[in-house]
């Protein structure tokens, strides 16, 4: 018994610590843009990840082609916030249709058709529609295509219904969504390194780990550099899609899981330090 406390609490000691850091930065990559940021909050060492989970996709246009606006969805003016409806006609205009689109050539952290959400915010105007009285309202998507491990960033004119940029780009790592994080738990219970992280919950709680949505989990990207190698196994990690997660009981103590990386690209779990 005085084994098991003493082990609870260094636990909740470092626990501690990973709460005080996990907060530091999770006011750095919840701001608009940072799906698209190179070497951003989220990068390899030190960035957590709070964002939503990806709303539901719906059908879509192939790119480029005009879309009517739906009757029912409204419309924001100027530079306010994107409405409901105008998230979701972004969503069908970027995802596309037919053999060609995204939802029929890429797959989502679960493996399913149709890439991974990872943010949807308003563009930016281009320098001579500034001051304009009725400019366009375009919506910036970025997703993840765990198909290639690639990040695919799309422009839409919500004005006029067509798609007017994709640029797609490899080894660059967005901060984790909350799915993916929970994902990334369920990668960790399946496999034998997840043994410990289940222990360390039964002695907390008394209860079997079955779930992530028994734990709240927040990610931040692994990946290996020129400074940082990594250990055989993870050293994909950058190209690959990797993540190390911060994880606490619902309701209950903080469990350390720093030293295990799952790459969600290939299913797997590695160890660190």
């Amino acid at each position: 018994m005085h084994r098991l406390m003493h082990r609870h609490l260094a636990k909740l000691v470092a626990g501690a610590a990973i709460a005080v850091t996990g907060t530091a930065v999770m006011v750095g990559v919840t701001l608009p843009g940072s799906a698209g940021a190179e070497d951003g909050p989220g990068d390899a060492r030190g960035s957590a990840a709070t964002q939503d989970q990806a709303q539901d996709q719906g059908g879509g246009q192939q790119p480029g082609v005009v879309e009517e606006q739906p009757a029912t969805g409204e419309k924001g003016t100027g530079r306010d916030a994107l409405t409901d409806g105008e998230l979701k006609l972004a969503e069908r205009l970027a995802l596309g249709q037919g053999p060609q689109g995204l939802r029929s050539t890429s797959e989502d952290v679960k493996g399913a058709a149709g890439p991974q959400w990872l943010s949807t915010d308003l563009a930016e105007l281009k320098p001579a529609e500034v001051g304009a009285a009725a400019p366009p309202r375009r919506a910036e998507i970025s997703y993840y295509d765990y198909e290639d491990d690639t990040l695919v960033l799309r422009t839409v004119n919500l004005t006029t219904g067509k798609v007017e940029d994709t640029d797609t780009r490899r080894g660059e790592q967005p901060p984790p969504t909350r799915a993916e994080a929970a994902e990334a738990v369920k990668v960790l219970l399946s496999d034998p390194l997840g043994a410990e992280l289940k222990k360390d919950y039964k002695d907390a709680t008394g209860n079997e780990l079955t779930a992530p949505d028994q734990l709240e989990t927040t990610g931040m990207v692994y990946r290996v550099d020129e400074e940082n190698d990594g250990p055989a196994g993870l050293r994909e990690c950058g190209s690959h899609r990797c993540v190390r997660l911060f994880t606490k009981a619902r309701n209950g103590p903080w469990i350390d899981t720093r030293n295990l990386v799952i790459d969600l690209s290939e299913r797997r779990v590695g160890r660190v330090g």
